[in-house]
């Protein structure tokens, strides 16, 4: 038996699938989140998170959401494979807060596969 492949140079690309086997290799996806947003002390505001999934990506993403210094909530989402992909999250800065740069932290799970991760940065600023 013979095996023919045939390529068009940019149109496809293949890889191993995690099941075994040659797939498409558009199983995956990432993260969006805006560069960066501005909070003044004793504010809040919403940013949406968004998944940006491959053509062949149809699994469940975990997003978990941590910031250090000032608040998130939620702090956990899960998007479902047939949910529209994006979530919103609050950013809460105490009146309190340093001013500053802060780092919040959104990391993306599938259900199988390798996570990944974004990053948003909240500039804190005076009232």
């Amino acid at each position: 038996m013979m095996l023919v492949l045939i390529t068009a140079s940019g149109c496809w690309s293949t890889k191993e699938s995690d099941q075994g086997g040659i797939s498409s290799g558009n199983q995956e996806f990432s993260i969006i989140v805006p560069s960066s947003t501005t909070v003044k002390q004793g504010d809040e505001t919403t940013v949406t998170v968004s998944l940006k999934r491959g053509a062949y990506f149809k699994q469940d993403v975990k997003l978990d959401i941590e910031a250090n210094g000032i608040g998130v909530k939620p702090n956990y989402v899960l998007i479902k494979a047939s949910d529209v992909p994006d979530a919103k999250i609050r950013v809460i800065v105490g009146a309190s807060a340093a001013l500053g740069e802060y780092r919040v932290s959104v990391k993306g799970t599938p259900t199988t596969g390798n996570a990944t991760s974004a990053v948003l940065i909240v500039k804190v600023v005076a009232q």
